[in-house]
């Protein structure tokens, strides 16, 4: 009688739509350790100053902020110095808008590793959510730095009770970087010219969150299309929390969170269904 064959690992298609097998990630956690480690690594590998620039950009644009739109655009700040003003808001939006970019391509770029060997595909964009809150960190003690320094000269800074929601507004606005990323890269194996149009759109969502103006500048009649925005309740609960200034609101928080909160199950729904035939369209 011949013996049957036990195997530690059975491979099939996923044939419900909910079938997401998240349980799959924390079995490969080592991995996805292993993918942080080289997107960290390797984006400064070969470059002269190195981990620095983390420093080096988010200072340039705030610098760029407060020539451009405080001193010739004469855009209000709430009355907070400029360069803290643009600080508080280049640091979470660089998180949203980087993890976005990087993980709106995870099949084009990783198409040889996927194409090669069997590993929950959803690690891969969950790398560039981790790698990028190591960055965060890195920015938000700059920034922190700048903080304490107007908050002990000054009595312009004011925080409150609100800032113990700082660690959750990472987290949500690190998932919906995540969820609109992997929506793009799904969409992106059939329709290449989604991948033209990222840029232009996070551009685009900048201007439409409060990173540059305060939202008490805008009128009225145009505040609704703002707060539409899932990005700007939590923009501007990280600078009441931070400054003392801007709108908190539990209803507008609340919006961004079941924006995510959906945005999420709907990109891991199309994400899983793709990743079964994309090799057949990248």
């Amino acid at each position: 009688m011949q013996k049957k064959e036990h195997w530690d690992l059975t491979i099939k298609p996923h044939s419900k739509w909910y079938d997401l097998r998240l349980g799959e990630i924390f079995r490969y956690k080592d991995l996805l350790f292993l993918f942080v480690r080289r997107d960290f690594v390797s984006v400064y590998k070969q470059t002269i100053l190195g981990p620095i620039w983390f420093f080096i950009q988010p200072i340039i644009t705030t610098i760029t902020f407060s020539v451009i739109f405080g001193n010739l655009a004469h855009i209000s700040t709430d009355g907070l110095p400029p360069v803290l003003f643009y600080m508080c808001g280049i640091t979470l939006w660089s998180y949203f808008s980087d993890t976005l970019s990087k993980t709106s391509d995870t099949f084009t770029t990783n198409s040889g590793i996927f194409g090669k060997v069997y590993f929950p595909r959803m690690i891969v964009p969950l790398s560039v959510v981790v790698s990028n809150l190591i960055k965060l960190v890195i920015q938000f003690v700059l920034f922190l730095t700048i903080w304490l320094y107007f908050f002990v000269k000054t009595n312009q800074v004011h925080p409150n009770g609100t800032i113990v929601l700082i660690p959750f507004l990472i987290l949500l606005i690190g998932f919906m970087g995540l969820s609109f990323g992997i929506i793009i890269s799904s969409l992106t194996t059939k329709y290449r010219d989604l991948k033209f149009l990222v840029t232009f759109g996070i551009q685009l969502m900048m201007y439409a969150s409060p990173i540059v103006y305060p939202l008490s500048i805008v009128s009225e009649k145009y505040k609704w299309i703002i707060l539409a925005n899932p990005v700007t309740s939590i923009i501007e609960t990280f600078k009441y929390a931070m400054l003392g200034v801007g709108e908190f609101n539990w209803m507008y928080l609340g919006y961004s969170i079941a924006f995510t909160t959906v945005l999420f199950f709907i990109g891991l729904i199309i994400f899983h269904k793709v990743e079964k035939s994309f090799m057949d369209t990248v």
